[in-house]
């Protein structure tokens, strides 16, 4: 009788998140390593599903993580590494390639990091993107300032979401903001900016096939809640309308493009103005802002486990189970608080499946087989906590360390 194989995942946590894939890999009868930085030391890790914890102040700084992650790799036979957080994902692929284990390489983790690698990357593949340059030859940049209409898009490259993104409307400017970041500026992109309807795609993959894939609407875009302050929502789309087939082709088609084999992803398309569909963002990872709840309540499938347990099952040579989409519809609604712990007790509609517990934070995320039962229990719910919670913050340009 072969004894079957227990595999040893590594996760890499440069923020405290992930503690569902942490449990659910312990679950799947792995043994599981957290490496994650020294400043979270406190946070609640599920140790019982722990079977190491490391700790370095800088996940990402090279080649110290190199020379650490090679000197456990001596006592422990390291099968996988799962980044738990977007600015993880490089770091995983640079392990990978040094240790030679599978998954997204340097060249593949670009395509769901850098911007301007996945717009050469999409735009290759078919599909439709704001047209962009990089902020390398002067002379090119003028051209495009010259004929692409303002406004555009000054973006880093590898913040992850609407972080650092600023809003410029005439060349002037642009330089204005060149000359402050510097010998940093090939780090940006310039974008146009393109108004219109903002959708997310959470998806599973599997041997290169997309075997999960749940389309939403924004109910406005992230980059003007993160901007100009509101109450971020977002739910899923009807099963049969036009937008969620559309949406879901495209998805394929990027991933596919972008070479991902095993694992998840969050996948962002912006309809402009035109009727057209245009490639925004995509990251190898669960989504953030509470879209995991989200695509639980209405998938029943929760995004950190399912990639557990397709890593444990790559691991072992075993089947994969593909997981069933439930087809309910689901929304989500969260904003910063004024109050540090918000009292969500006014709510009590049945819907509801989940209340976020985070301090300065309100969030719910309702589920139902009606959509326009969602869509009114979002349309109320947005106004109640504009008026119950609603605080605003100015917005990061880089995540804090």
């Amino acid at each position: 009788m072969t004894e079957t194989k227990i595999p040893t995942i590594l996760c890499l946590a440069s923020y405290f998140k992930g503690t569902t894939f942490l449990q659910a890999a312990k679950a799947e009868g792995c043994r599981v390593l957290l490496l994650t930085r020294e400043a979270l030391r406190e946070e609640a890790w599920p140790h019982d599903s722990l079977d190491n914890i490391f700790f370095m102040p800088d996940l990402r700084r090279k080649p110290d993580i190199f020379y650490a992650v090679s000197y456990l790799t001596r006592a422990e036979s390291v099968d996988r590494i799962v980044p738990l957080d977007d600015y993880d994902v490089e770091t995983a692929a640079s392990l990978r390639e040094h240790l030679r284990l599978p998954g997204l390489g340097d060249t593949q983790a670009r395509y769901f990091r850098d911007k301007l690698a996945m717009r050469y990357q999409a735009q290759a593949s078919g599909l439709n993107v704001p047209p962009f340059v990089g902020i390398f030859n002067y002379d090119r940049l003028r051209y495009f300032m010259q004929t692409v209409p303002a406004p555009w898009l000054l973006k880093p490259r590898s913040e992850a979401g609407a972080m650092g993104i600023k809003k410029v409307s005439h060349d002037e400017e642009v330089w204005r903001w060149l000359d402050q970041l510097g010998d940093e500026q090939s780090y940006f992109l310039l974008e146009q900016f393109i108004t219109g309807e903002m959708y997310h795609i959470d998806a599973v993959v599997h041997q290169g096939e997309v075997v999960l894939a749940v389309p939403h609407k924004y109910w406005q875009p992230p980059m003007t809640v993160a901007h100009e302050g509101g109450v971020f929502a977002t739910r899923r789309l009807p099963h049969d309308s036009d937008e969620a087939n559309t949406l879901l082709n495209l998805n394929r088609q990027l991933l596919q493009a972008f070479g991902l084999t095993d694992g998840v992803a969050h996948t962002e398309f912006l309809r402009g103005a035109d009727g057209r569909y245009y490639f925004i963002e995509t990251a190898a990872r669960v989504g953030g802002a509470n879209i995991e709840q989200l695509v639980e309540a209405a998938s029943g499938v929760n995004l950190w486990a399912e990639w557990a347990k397709l890593e444990a099952t790559a691991v072992r040579g075993q089947p994969y189970p593909l997981p069933t989409d439930a087809g309910r519809y689901a929304g989500l609604l969260v904003c910063l608080a004024r109050q540090e712990y918000p009292d969500l007790s006014g709510y009590q509609d049945a819907e509801i499946v989940y209340r976020l517990d985070k301090r300065h934070h309100a969030g719910l995320v309702v589920a139902s087989p009606d959509y326009e039962r969602i869509m009114t229990l979002l349309g109320q719910y947005q106004e109640r906590f504009g008026h119950d919670f609603l605080a605003v913050a100015p917005p990061l340009d880089k995540a804090p360390t």
